[in-house]
């Protein structure tokens, strides 16, 4: 009996110690209004060894994809991206008006406060894909705006 418990346990720690490869922080979706269908995600990305952010998804939309703003002569433009690249040691921030994740097709609207699953998939040099979970925590478009208070 505690050899088949052994097992599980290490499993674990291995796939934890995995994740621990790729860190996520601050992240955060644009709440939504009723009948809005598409909203931004966002959040800061570090991978201890070069990786690429190849896919992501969201149990409230029904797809999700990478995106990046950038000016095309006098007017800013968005477009889908494949990936991301994920330099080691080097901290990607996906953020308003730069690169971030769209997610489309909501299920119901984002509502202040909520927490929402993001599942993040970044991919190595030799092509093994690991999976990271991320809670993103939904903020008004005045609360996204407003800077950090520290007491």
């Amino acid at each position: 009996m505690k050899k088949l418990l052994v097992t599980p346990l290490l499993a674990l720690c291995f796939s934890t110690a995995a994740q621990a490869q790729v860190s996520v922080k601050d992240a955060w979706v644009r709440a939504t209004v009723p009948q809005q269908k598409v909203t931004g995600a966002f959040l800061q990305i570090t991978s201890v060894k070069e990786m690429r952010l190849v896919a992501i998804s969201s149990p409230v939309a029904a797809s999700a994809e990478l995106h990046k703003m950038e000016m095309d002569g006098d007017v800013m433009k968005m477009r889908a991206i494949d990936e991301l690249a994920l330099p080691a040691g080097k901290m990607q921030e996906l953020k308003p008006g730069s690169y971030h994740i769209m997610l489309m097709n909501l299920k119901a609207p984002v509502k202040e406060g909520e927490l929402v699953p993001l599942t993040l998939v970044v991919e190595g040099k030799d092509r093994k894909r690991e999976s990271i979970q991320v809670q993103a925590i939904a903020k008004s478009i005045n609360q996204a705006a407003a800077p950090a208070m520290h007491h």
